[in-house]
């Protein structure tokens, strides 16, 4: 019998979007008005579409142009092969290229995400099958997220930037509105529950000493009382003493704490001291990093992203790493729209286990470039999408006003150092500042 080749890749089609973004704060500083994504798009030798969607970033950009001529032949069922064939160009990544701030800054890892998607979605067209069914099968129908909070200046971001719409109202104008201040952080709370049904609630710290955050923390257990999970992400700006002593108060209130502190080594000081449990995005963010990970004892809880960890197939591997060695998985995200969205559900509905909720910051996101619109919460939760590979269609005119976008505000990479700079002249980033 004569072994059967799946299609082939003749187009691959790199498009850079930008899509608004309020000002938003978080321990590198602020969001610009827009967020970059950029759009990848397979088609085969047979007209077959598969798409993906990652951050944006130029020098990103460029690695994937250079990927293009790597791709075309391919078949696209032959990840491995295409895997080898990226690593032998680009070669292989370390850990130290992530980088300091709160985002990943390594390239192949993101360029095999993009390129594995889309290939899964393609996968999932000719098996008639969704991209959850490659990955081991459903385990769950609906995939629960978690409210992800932010301390933000006021206004909408894109071209209104620090202005806002006063016609706007529900979320959107909730959206638009302060948060410097415990009591605005449980306004902003009240809203985005309210909105999207989300029954637990994730702050992103870093932006204010740690005393005020702390106390946005206890308010918030306040509000909405002991059945709301609670969890703070101060992007690992504290230092050893500082995140004991506040993680120790807020033990009767946290289900995890997020990074508190630099590096696997001071996460296992902490992790010892306390009895929350703790999570991280920063310290263990590679497979180079588990060893260590597990020789020290870093964390309870890895925060995977298919986008940073190599792609969906390779957070399969990473939860059965963590079930090995008994290690919780949730899910990290960043400004992002409803390609991610859909591909992070595809996983999250996969995963054997899921003790805690996943991270999404698509409430804070206006625009979108799939068809149909915004994909739907219902008490926290989206349904896994309907239909074979990921479930969603690219809104093809969306996706050219949001390219105009790009091309016209600027940005070429992600740096709220500077955006910073614009409010607070002279503000530097710190690794550490508290």
């Amino acid at each position: 019998m004569t072994h059967k080749t799946g299609p082939r890749i003749k187009e691959m089609y790199i498009t850079p979007i930008a899509i608004v973004d309020p000002p938003l704060l978080n321990a590198a500083g602020l969001h610009a008005p827009y967020a970059l994504r950029t759009v990848v798009e397979l088609v085969t030798e047979d007209g077959i579409s598969g798409i993906s969607e990652i951050p944006g970033n130029k020098d990103i950009d460029i690695a994937l142009e250079a990927s293009r001529a790597l791709l075309i032949g391919k078949d696209v069922f032959q990840l491995n092969q295409i895997r080898h064939v990226l690593e032998g160009h680009f070669g292989t990544e370390t850990a130290a290229q992530r980088g300091e701030a709160p985002w990943d800054q390594r390239k192949l890892v993101h360029i095999f995400s993009a390129v594995e998607v889309a290939c899964m979605d393609i996968i999932g067209k000719i098996t008639e099958r969704p991209v959850v069914d490659l990955l081991g099968g459903k385990m769950r129908d609906h995939v629960p997220f978690s409210a992800y909070l932010f301390y933000k200046f006021e206004g909408a971001g894109g071209e209104l930037g620090f202005n806002i719409d006063p016609n706007a109202t529900g979320w959107a104008a909730a959206r638009q509105a302060s948060a410097l201040n415990p009591a605005e952080i449980v306004t902003q709370a009240k809203a985005m529950c309210k909105e999207f049904g989300f029954q637990s609630i994730k702050l992103k710290g870093g932006a204010f000493e740690p005393r005020q955050e702390v106390d946005a923390i206890i308010a918030l257990r306040e509000a909405f009382g002991p059945d709301v999970p609670l969890r703070l992400d101060p992007n690992a700006l504290w230092t050893v003493e500082t995140a004991i002593k506040y993680g120790k108060e807020m033990e009767p209130i946290l289900e995890y704490l997020e990074d508190p502190v630099r590096g696997q080594a001071n996460m296992a000081l902490v992790r010892k001291a306390l009895k929350t449990p703790l999570a991280t995005n920063m310290c263990t963010t590679s497979f180079d990093d588990i060893p260590n990970s597990i020789a020290v004892g870093s964390e309870d809880i890895i925060l995977s992203d298919h986008h940073f960890w190599g792609g969906l197939r390779s957070s399969m591997t990473l939860a059965g790493i963590c079930e090995t060695f008994g290690r919780g998985l949730s899910m990290h995200s960043n400004s992002h729209l409803g390609i991610s969205l859909a591909a992070m559900v595809h996983l999250g509905a996969a995963l054997p286990s899921m003790k805690y909720v996943l991270d999404t910051h698509y409430p804070w996101q206006s625009d979108e470039i799939i068809m149909g619109g915004r994909l739907k919460f219902e008490e926290g939760s989206v349904a896994v999408p309907q239909g074979p590979g990921l479930g969603v269609e690219l809104d093809r005119e969306a996706l050219a006003k949001l390219h105009q976008n790009y091309l016209a505000c600027g940005l070429t990479k992600r740096d709220d150092e500077i955006e910073m700079q614009k409010v607070v002249p002279g503000w530097k980033f710190q690794s550490v500042r508290w």
